[in-house]
């Protein structure tokens, strides 16, 4: 997918694993009176989830174009989030594929997040969902290794949908993700990948606070227009 103009393409993002972490995000989301951002509640238990729902019922965001999902949520949080906040793209993990029949209506809104464990079980069919939410430091792991999960998604580069992205940073020396950030070269790594795997939406997946992200997100926009820029 050619996508000129990043700066609509990339959202902050909420993510975390304890209170804290989605509450400090929220405020500083708030504070900046932004209205769209993504949220990845795939660490936060129900309790948790339910207290994330109430506050943002009261804060400045208005679109969660992306919400990454865990295999515990109810469809009825789906339905919360699409009807209160627009969310198109659910994110599942292959291991969602054992969960489906609790989502059904959404299936088309489902996007699979590929692991980097060399194994793609029997029972992921992206085919029954949406498409492909391509992680693409994951990618860059599994295209390094030449993991079975880079084989699934390469394969079907001509028949299937590459609709979103989680965006995080790449440890070149380690051939690792990056889920806190601390060098803006953490992201050089995106100039290497194919750019049929951007989608037209794409998350930013880190641990980093709002005004860190503010400036991750400048960064990757100049990066991206760029490089979609240039004639291959």
């Amino acid at each position: 997918m050619t996508i000129k103009n990043f700066e609509k393409r990339i959202f902050l993002g909420i993510a975390g694993e304890k209170e804290k972490d989605w509450q400090d995000k929220l405020n500083d989301l708030n504070k900046l009176k932004t209205r769209e951002a993504a949220l990845f509640l795939e660490r936060f238990d129900q309790s948790q989830r339910k207290k994330i729902y109430r506050a943002l019922l009261n804060m400045s965001i208005k679109k969660i174009p992306l919400c990454h999902i865990s295999n515990d949520m109810e469809v009825e949080e789906l339905v919360f989030l699409e009807s209160k906040f627009k969310t198109e793209y659910f994110t599942i993990h292959e291991s969602g594929f054992g969960f489906l029949d609790k989502w059904k209506g959404f299936y088309k809104k489902l996007y699979l997040e590929m692991n980097t464990d060399n194994y793609v079980s029997p029972k992921v069919e992206v085919e029954k969902i949406g498409g492909f939410c391509v992680d693409l430091a994951h990618f860059k792991i599994a295209l390094t290794n030449w993991t079975q999960d880079f084989d699934y998604i390469y394969l079907r580069k001509f028949r299937a949908q590459y609709a979103c992205n989680h965006l995080n940073g790449y440890d070149n020396k380690n051939n690792s993700d990056l889920h806190t950030v601390k060098s803006l070269k953490n992201f050089d790594y995106l100039k290497t990948l194919p750019k049929f795997i951007f989608g037209k939406i794409i998350a930013l997946e880190v641990e980093n606070n709002i005004s860190q992200q503010i400036k991750f997100k400048r960064h990757l926009v100049k990066l991206l227009n760029n490089l979609f820029s240039e004639k291959n």
